[in-house]
């Protein structure tokens, strides 16, 4: 059994539910709401795959956020998700210029940490959305800033034992076979059609331990079979790669 399938199994008694997550909330800014937001996709997916299961999202994004700007104990009480329960699990992206400099670093590390504290005590599993690089297009870009982002998320993931989601790890990897694939938005920023796809099948995978190679659930129509195959090849290939 992978060491991440060991992780998420031992999470998930914890927290007090079992093999998948079926209320998900998601924390960030316009990575994820982009594209019809990426929390409808996730919940597809997983309801394409896990049929006649109700799989219930959240999202609260904040434009140009950083993970501080959110009130992680306003978002884990249910009455403000309009919902009796607690979610399952978190899912949160820092912000993408978090991982630029050290003390922007270190002050992300500390408050996925303190986060991920106050998710488990109320019986939420904690997950870090990891964000992908820029293009040239972006003025922020700079050669090899995966690395960085690399290293802030898997310390992060380390420090709070939250579970790490290498969505930017994906891009790579997609970039690496179809370097001509649009995954970014013009801006060379934030995720194109394509990347938003990525990233909920690269979410998909992690959460679950399940191939989402073959899953129909194809963006409303909007991408076509190869694409669609090549994403979740590529996110299954991810996962793979890091267990």
């Amino acid at each position: 059994m992978s060491k991440t399938k060991i992780f998420i199994l031992l999470l998930f008694s914890i927290v007090g539910f079992c093999d998948y997550p079926k209320s998900i909330l998601f924390i960030g800014n316009s990575y994820l709401y982009y594209n019809d937001s990426m929390h409808n996709h996730v919940e597809e997916l997983m309801e394409d795959f896990y049929e006649g299961e109700e799989i219930v999202t959240k999202s609260a994004t904040i434009g140009g956020s950083r993970l501080e700007n959110h009130n992680i104990d306003h978002l884990l009480k249910p009455k403000n998700l309009q919902r009796k329960e607690q979610v399952d699990m978190v899912i949160m992206q820092g912000g993408s210029g978090e991982v630029i400099d050290e003390f922007s670093r270190k002050k992300f590390i500390k408050t996925a940490v303190k986060y991920s504290k106050k998710a488990r005590k109320k019986g939420v599993m904690p997950a870090l959305f990891m964000t992908h690089a820029y293009t040239e297009d972006d003025d922020r870009y700079e050669p090899n800033l995966i690395e960085k982002i690399k290293m802030t998320y898997f310390e992060a993931g380390r420090q709070s034992n939250a579970l790490v989601i290498p969505v930017g790890i994906a891009y790579e990897n997609a970039y690496s076979k179809r370097p001509d694939i649009k995954l970014h938005h013009p801006d060379g920023s934030h995720p194109a059609m394509l990347g938003t796809y990525l990233g909920a099948c690269v979410i998909f995978a992690f959460i679950t331990s399940q191939s989402p190679v073959g899953l129909d659930y194809n963006y409303l129509n909007r991408l076509s079979n190869e694409d669609k195959l090549f994403l979740q090849e590529i996110a299954w290939q991810t996962y793979l790669e890091l267990n």
